[in-house]
């Protein structure tokens, strides 16, 4: 049954879009890679592109949930809809996976289990662009094993006729299930305008302590205006809001029945000129996030209050057609406020350079390098080399380089502001950066403008891994708050990982006759890590060994059925203590079929998540929903000049 369930799930692929030509879906433009607008089968990396509108097709609630559905990406999800999502990448620890929204990091300087808060509603994204592999010499500190960038309508640069679309859905169903999600845009030839909120709710399935409710909203607005042919400017402003049940989110411990709260303001601006063949762009980002944490009823909650101000100047200058320079400078503070973690701040500054080269018309050579300015740690210089050989429907490209990530705040100092912890994690301020080179080799082949496929071969040796390593109340270096005779979790750059494997996606779309279209795409990643610890923590080898993800929609005239699934190979463990299991794989199907009530403005839907009632987890001690039933209606409106 399991060999079923796998040649269905590569069989059944993703589809991100209607039915469009090579140039818009196959091999579109791109800017990921090396932050110049290119073709992705030039850009000598593995990208997949997804068009905003493509979301609401899928039965997904939130972003995070749509990453798990895309080939190569694991998101282990902690709750469900939005509650939190750990998000890894070709084998990366959830801190080692960089999101960007409209060119600024998103990545909290807290932790990284917050990385999948992204605030904006499916009617505001341009598209998402997800690059597979190293990218720190693009883009620094976390970008390891792979880089999620979220481009919104309002800095996605466009220039068009004017145009007006609104979209969005209500749902309700089982548990108390309420979800809405509206927004939508204006555009014309000077100003575009975008909008909108998201909202999952629910009283929760009921788990071991309590039930697993969550009350998980965001909202937003931005604008664009081109102040004259030369200038523009954008602007964005959000707001998120998560209140979830957190039972054993992060500890395995019977008395464990947390709640968390965690609200989050993103502010973000863009100044740019493109005259010719120049272009200069000024971003600057403010993020503030406050996270309250509960570990039980009687518990004194967690208070931390993080703060990351960055700021990015970029030049790109386009020689000729085949020499392409992209300069800029990024500096950012980071700070916290905790009655855990205590008070500190770190800067960071980094210069980057890359070129983008051409000879004739067929190979790309792409060099990079970027130097990394952390507190007052030593610079770490990052390297990289990208190259790209394209002849008719054949791309050979390969990439190789250095990669690095900075302990965050958790790591740092977990613990210790408290005046007595008598267990469990204790930060390190100590600690240096995580290091790995990484290599890739891989092909893409494209058939006519239906048929495309993308197959990698990669490797990471790393070193300094952060880990939670067990220690002696003795061998603390420091003991202002722990109590003697205590064994406790202390971080410490220990572990040597290296990571081997091969990745295949597939993308095909197909019309048949007239309102009649299939489309998928999806794929599989092969992994395996090893460590030179002995008992390595969770965090470090808890990806998958095997990921197939997928997802499919047929439409015919006014019916759409779209379907969404993963089939997952880890491994196994066990919490006696709290009676919780990580089976040693899972089948996950979801399912979603539409009627067009009215035309193409109204529709009616049905939704069951985990069609199968699958028992699973992709954290120990954290269950995931069974059969989950629910409907509503969809609604989209659009009117050109």
């Amino acid at each position: 049954m399991r060999k079923l369930y796998l040649i269905g799930i590569i069989m059944l692929s993703t589809v991100f879009t209607k039915l469009a030509a090579q140039d818009t879906l196959l091999d579109p433009v791109t800017v990921t890679s090396s932050l110049i607008e290119k073709r992705s089968s030039e850009t000598g990396r593995n990208i997949t592109i997804i068009k905003g509108e493509t979301i609401a097709k899928l039965p997904v609630h939130s972003l995070d949930e749509l990453l798990k559905y895309i080939p190569g990406v694991e998101a282990q999800m902690r709750g469900p809809q939005g509650s939190q999502a750990d998000i890894s990448i070709r084998g990366g620890t959830f801190q080692q996976v960089l999101v960007i929204l409209d060119g600024l990091r998103m990545n909290d300087p807290n932790t990284g289990h917050f990385t999948g808060y992204i605030p904006i509603s499916p009617a505001e994204i341009e598209r998402i662009e997800i690059l597979k592999g190293a990218s720190s010499a693009v883009y620094g500190s976390d970008a390891v094993g792979g880089v999620i960038n979220v481009i919104t309508k309002a800095f996605s640069n466009k220039m068009q006729p004017e145009h007006m679309q609104v979209a969005g859905q209500v749902a309700a169903g089982e548990y108390g299930l309420l979800n809405a999600n509206a927004g939508g845009y204006y555009q014309n030839d000077r100003v575009t305008i975008d909008a909108g909120f998201i909202s999952n709710n629910s009283s929760g399935v009921l788990q071991r302590g309590a039930r697993g409710y969550f009350h998980n909203t965001a909202a937003s607005v931005g604008a664009a205006i081109h102040l004259n042919p030369y200038w523009s400017l954008s602007l964005r402003t959000a707001y998120d809001k998560r209140d979830f049940a957190a039972q054993n989110f992060y500890t395995t411990y019977a008395s464990d029945t947390a709640s968390e709260k965690i609200s989050s303001w993103w502010n973000q601006a863009r100044l740019q000129y493109q005259k010719g063949n120049t272009q200069v762009s000024l971003d600057a980002g403010y993020k503030s996030l406050e996270d309250q944490y509960a570990y039980n009823s009687s518990a004194i909650p967690n208070d931390n209050k993080s703060h990351l101000f960055q700021a990015q100047a970029t030049l790109q200058q386009h020689f000729t057609e085949h020499t392409q320079l992209i300069a800029g400078f990024n500096t950012q503070n980071r700070d916290i406020r905790s009655n855990d973690r205590g008070n500190h701040t770190i800067n960071t500054a980094a210069p980057f350079v890359s070129l983008v080269q051409k000879f004739g018309e067929h190979f790309m050579l792409n060099p990079s390098l970027r130097a990394e300015f952390y507190g007052a740690l030593a610079p770490e210089w990052v390297p990289q080399l990208t190259t790209s050989y394209k002849i008719k429907n054949l791309q050979f490209r390969a990439s190789g380089g250095k990669t690095i990530r900075n302990a965050d705040f958790t790591e740092l100092y977990n613990n210790y502001n408290k005046t007595l912890v008598t267990s469990g994690s204790i930060g390190n301020p100590g600690l240096v950066a995580e290091k790995s080179w990484t290599y890739e080799a891989g092909m893409d082949w494209f058939y006519q403008s239906k048929l495309k496929v993308s197959t990698s071969f990669f490797q990471r040796f790393h070193s300094k891994l952060i880990d939670w390593v067990t220690t002696p109340y003795a061998d603390m270096p420091r003991k202002d708050n722990l109590q003697a005779g205590s064994v406790y979790a202390f971080a410490k750059n220990v572990a040597e990982v290296n990571t081997t494997g091969w990745e295949t996606d597939l993308t095909y779309t197909q019309a048949f006759a007239e309102g009649h279209s299939l489309l998928f795409n999806g794929g599989f990643v092969w992994m395996y890590s090893s460590s030179s610890e002995t008992n390595p923590s969770f965090y470090i080898l808890s990806h998958a060994r095997f990921l197939a993800n997928a997802a499919a929609v047929y439409e015919a005239g006014p019916v759409s059925i779209s379907f969404t699934g993963i089939y997952k190979v880890r491994n196994p463990q066990q919490a006696s203590a709290i009676d919780a299991v990580i089976t040693k794989d899972y089948f996950l199907l979801n399912g979603r079929a539409t009627y067009r009530i009215i035309g193409k403005t109204l529709a009616a839907f049905v939704q069951v998540d985990n069609i199968f009632n699958r028992t699973y987890s992709d954290l120990l001690g954290a269950p995931m929903p069974g059969r989950w039933v629910q409907g509503g209606l969809s609604f989209r409106w659009s009117k050109d000049k």
